[in-house]
């Protein structure tokens, strides 16, 4: 059973898109910009209206409530929310936080104001933040897009512990060289559909 399944997801400007991701799979997302990436992710987490069925296992996107929804498929933008000043103050345990935030290389972040971070650290923050709610399959939206070599390579593995660890991953990047680093297979997405055939990741 896959961990996360799309059938015919469309939109006014995607779609329809089916695909299916396994548990424990990553896979990557890649298009010139403007081809739908960003907005195919938003239709997942139902933040825009579309139609077709999006399923976690056998729980289906239309039977429940979309905070609840968003909590089982979490999306990672590329540009997060902040809505309080300190940086601790987004994360509902500090303790679930720690080992997530160290692993990033932002073990002090939680005293900082959200003022002084630089981009790069808001990213890897917002992906901190949300694998505190433990989602079973997580969207990045070009999670390294401003980080250096040092950050891009903790995310990555960190990405790959949650693969690891069983959740289903849908990575949105513009670099080829990290799509083959961390997915499996690799989807591109052309004037709002995924082209055909798919292709693996050796």
């Amino acid at each position: 059973m896959p961990a996360l399944r799309i059938e015919e997801l469309a939109t006014g400007l995607i779609g329809p898109v089916s695909f299916d991701i396994a548990a424990g799979e990553c896979v990557a997302l890649m298009g010139a910009s403007g081809a739908g990436k960003s907005l195919l992710l938003r239709a997942i987490v139902d933040l825009d209206p579309s139609s077709g069925t999006v399923r976690v296992g056998e729980r289906e996107r239309s039977d429940m409530p979309a905070s609840s929804w968003r909590r089982l498929v979490t999306l990672v933008p590329a540009e997060s929310g902040w809505w309080a000043d300190r940086v601790g103050d987004h994360f509902p345990s500090k303790l679930d936080a720690m080992a997530l935030i160290e692993a990033l290389g932002l073990a002090a972040s939680l005293e900082w104001e959200v003022s002084r971070l630089s981009t790069g650290e808001r990213q890897r923050l917002a992906i901190a933040r949300a694998l505190c709610r433990k989602p079973e399959a997580l969207l990045l939206d070009e999670p390294t897009a401003s980080l250096d070599e040092q950050a891009t390579g903790r995310v990555e593995d960190l990405i790959r512990e949650c693969c690891q660890a069983g959740m289903a991953l849908l990575l949105v990047t513009h670099d080829r060289q990290q799509a083959e680093r961390t997915a499996k297979r690799i989807l591109r997405m052309r004037d709002g559909r995924i082209e055909q055939p798919l292709r693996s990741v050796a």
